[in-house]
């Protein structure tokens, strides 16, 4: 059973219906009980990082994640704002993300491209193509993936070692993908991502760290 965390943020049938799609149970809660219980944790998002940040405490939920995560080793994958949230902070405003892998978001720095193309613009939105920074069971049958984006800001780690996938946008070499220990997440959106967001999905899914 996925649990997707619902802090209000987001358009969340889209990821409870892929799942379905999939044969996977997932289950949509913002309630503590079933947080506690669950086996596999699911953070998505997408907005502004203050606002979502502000959420996540507001509800109680940033104390029994960590706990989740933390203290029961409990595999939790980030989507967009939810890998954001996994962070410490973010250049796009105040607020305290969950602490569980050493980095923060920053927004992009573009260069302004060749003489005679249109220079690229934030937010970067559209389908992108990702590499592997280093082997994951999340990762296991994606050959030449690409993924749909739509994001301003990303998450920049302390270690590389914490770098699960990368990419480029107008000049910038960014982390797409992170992971350490039973936590991962992307800046993209599987759900949106027909058969590679469908793959790794379902990787997740079956992933026993």
């Amino acid at each position: 059973m996925i649990t997707i965390i619902d802090y209000k943020m987001g358009n969340l049938g889209s990821i409870l219906n892929m799942f379905r799609r999939l044969g996977i149970a997932a289950t949509l809660t913002d309630k503590h009980e079933d947080i506690a219980k669950a086996d596999k944790l699911l953070l998505p998002g997408v907005g502004n990082f203050s606002r979502c940040a502000g959420n996540v405490t507001q509800m109680g939920l940033r104390s029994l994640i960590r706990d989740k995560v933390l203290k029961d080793a409990t595999p939790l994958l980030g989507i967009c704002m939810g890998m954001q949230l996994l962070g410490n902070d973010s250049e796009e405003g105040p607020g305290e993300g969950l602490g569980l892998i050493a980095a923060s978001s920053i927004k992009f720095r573009l260069q302004p491209g060749e003489a005679g193309q249109k220079p690229p613009t934030v937010p970067h939105m559209g389908w992108n193509h990702v590499a592997a920074a280093k082997e994951h069971p999340v990762l296991a049958g994606l050959e030449m993936p690409r993924f749909y984006f739509v994001h301003s800001y990303w998450v920049d780690c302390a270690s590389r070692q914490d770098v699960l996938l990368e990419s480029s946008y107008g000049g910038c070499r960014f982390n797409a993908g992170i992971a350490n220990g039973t936590v991962v997440g992307v800046q993209f959106h599987p759900e949106k991502s027909h058969r590679y967001g469908m793959q790794l999905l379902s990787n997740f899914a079956a992933w026993r760290p």
